[in-house]
């Protein structure tokens, strides 16, 4: 009783000061591999295929960097919420640290072994698909360190309820974007290695603004004299203990569609570069609800590392029935923009029809089964709760998404369409074992600090 009789952390105001500012970053964050792609399709389908086939590697890597500096702002956000700042702080620079050095040594394998990475991922594809694939690879790779490092920023400012300052540099970081990409691939005739050169530089734009702007000394939580940190493997253990099994879990997710894009690169360029635009709407009118989720473990966060347990159950069930109506609105409008994108996009007709055909089933479906599969997720994860997520998100991954679309896809010939029934199957066994999960309440019985 004396904790519902509490005035609760996050008012309606407050909440929606986190959540929007966080929904629009992660759409502006995931528009810079769409500016590429939609940048060189006036290049064909080769270049269009080649920045899909490394954006699915790009995806997968800078997943993993994701979950490391979600694993910081969830202990962040605990001692923030106990009111334990310099160990906040401390849990910071941990963060900084361990997120560099691992995002430089992926950066140089990447870079090293540019061209037998493809080739064991992808297998035999077109000659020119490769040629644009290493070009996009090289540079994506050299970003890697500079997407880490503005994922640990805005992580830090958004465990302090601080997620305008991200999104407006997002806003700057893609306008760079757009800019150079135009610059180089339309007007200096660069093609994809201008398109990849144009969306490093705003990387690198980016991180060096979030991490000055964490020096301000007037931030509960804020960074200076980057290079006088040295590990501290206590703090390095709490993050890794949250940021590990997400890790694995965002990378064996992507895994999997790797393995499911290997399957696709053998149906054909049109197939390809279909599945490919489907995929992009696909993130894209998920990304909000995504920003939501994300939200979420700064909110589930502060709350349990204050005591207040049935705050946070509260909070779950009010952030899901927001995803829902942003999921609807965002599924309705990427539907109406597909048509358009797709006819002056200079696409072929026949993966026209192919991409057609495949987001209106999106449209359809999404609505019905997304939210339960991921954002209760987030929650459990802010509880400490990974190894359950983990676990779950891995396996019926792995059986749905992966298996069910390469038998329906090579056994029984359904072409592109495998994928997406694979990963409806996906999303509803994972939505119907997190609502059990919520309801069992057991994600509460976790320590994170």
């Amino acid at each position: 009783m004396e904790e519902e009789n509490q005035q609760k952390l996050f008012d309606n105001r407050k909440l929606a000061a986190l959540l929007i500012p966080l929904a629009v970053d992660q759409l502006l964050n995931s528009f810079m591999g769409t500016v590429d792609t939609l940048v060189v399709s006036n290049l064909g389908s080769a270049a269009i295929s080649a920045v899909s086939l490394v954006d699915s590697i790009n995806i997968l890597i800078v997943q993993a960097f994701f979950a490391l500096a979600t694993g910081g702002t969830v202990v962040c956000s605990h001692y923030l919420g106990c009111r334990r700042e310099g160990h906040a702080k401390e849990a910071a620079r941990q963060l900084v640290f361990i997120t560099f050095m691992m995002s430089l040594v992926i950066g140089v394998l990447c870079i090293v072994f540019n061209g037998q990475i493809l080739s064991l991922i992808f297998g035999e594809v077109e000659d020119a698909v490769m040629e644009n694939a290493k070009q996009y690879f090289f540079f994506s790779a050299i970003s890697y360190p500079f997407i880490a490092l503005y994922d640990d920023g805005s992580s830090i400012l958004r465990a302090q309820e601080n997620s305008r300052l991200p999104m407006l540099i997002s806003v700057a970081s893609n306008l760079v974007n757009l800019v150079l990409n135009l610059l180089f691939v339309w007007g200096l005739g660069f093609g994809v290695a201008g398109s990849a050169c144009a969306t490093l530089l705003a990387r690198i734009f980016a991180m060096t603004v979030v991490m000055y702007k964490l020096r301000n000394p007037r931030l509960t939580v804020s960074l200076t004299q980057y290079h006088s940190i040295r590990p501290d493997w206590g703090e390095i253990r709490r993050i890794l203990r949250i940021g590990i099994p997400s890790g694995v879990e965002n990378s064996m997710f992507q895994f999997g569609k790797l393995a499911i894009q290997s399957t696709v690169s053998l149906m054909g360029t049109a197939a390809i570069a279909a599945q490919g635009i489907a995929s992009i709407v696909e993130n894209l009118n998920g990304i909000l609800g995504i920003g939501v989720g994300i939200g979420l473990m700064t909110v589930v966060g502060e709350t349990l590392g204050a005591g207040r347990r049935e705050e946070a159950v509260y909070y779950v069930k009010k952030l899901c029935i927001i995803s829902e109506f942003v999921i609807i609105a965002s599924c309705i409008v990427m539907f109406i923009l597909v048509h358009p994108i797709v006819y002056f996009g200079g696409m072929e007709p026949e993966s026209v029809e192919l991409c057609l055909h495949m987001v209106t089933w999106i449209t359809i479906v999404k609505p019905v089964v997304w939210v339960m599969s991921f954002i209760p997720a987030y929650g459990f994860r802010a509880a400490g709760d990974v190894k359950f997520t983990m676990t779950v998100s891995v396996i019926s991954m792995w059986l749905c998404r992966v298996t069910l679309t390469i038998v329906l896809a090579r056994g029984f010939g359904m072409g592109p369409m495998a994928v997406w029934i694979g990963m409806f199957t996906d999303w509803t066994v994972r939505g119907a074992v997190y609502t059990l999960r919520f309801r069992s309440r057991k994600w509460l019985g976790h320590k994170v600090i």
